[in-house]
């Protein structure tokens, strides 16, 4: 079972949620094949197991659409993915490092910890590669959604 931070999803499934999102949540098997370079069957095998987490609703020959817990998933992932690459850039790496950095260890930083992370830096609405939404932060005190520098 995955959890909402999605800290139970391996890498990548986490990738593939993210890719769904830019997508804007629909998506093909072979198309998410192509993207990440493996067999179709990989995908399915994958996108099936995210269905029955209850993340993605999966039609065989017409692709996958997030559920609404899907999605909320998916845009929290973006967003700490963003978060980290920005931290990461802060600290010296490029944006093409600190993006692939953040990709290798994103899957194991909480909900918590991020949400710390985005209070601390003032709550940035734009990372290395996107907009940096705040629909998902949960802190005391209502700060959340406040813009950044």
């Amino acid at each position: 079972m995955h959890r909402e931070d999605g800290l139970g999803l391996s890498p990548r499934k986490v990738e593939y949620l993210k890719y769904i999102h830019e997508l804007g949540g629909v998506a093909k098997t072979n198309r998410i094949a192509g993207r990440f370079g493996v067999d179709p069957s990989t995908v399915t095998k994958a996108v099936d197991e995210l269905a029955r987490c209850g993340l993605l609703v999966h039609e065989p020959y017409r692709g996958v659409t997030f559920s609404d817990e899907g999605r909320r998933c998916a845009e929290f992932l973006v967003k700490r993915h963003r978060i980290l690459g920005l931290v990461l850039s802060r600290f010296g790496l490029s944006g093409e490092e600190a993006c692939s950095e953040a990709s290798r260890f994103e899957s194991f930083v909480s909900r918590a910890a991020v949400d710390r992370i985005c209070r601390a830096m003032g709550h940035p609405s734009q990372g290395i590669c996107g907009e940096i939404t705040h629909e998902s932060c949960r802190q005391a005190g209502g700060d959340a959604g406040r813009e950044g520098p």
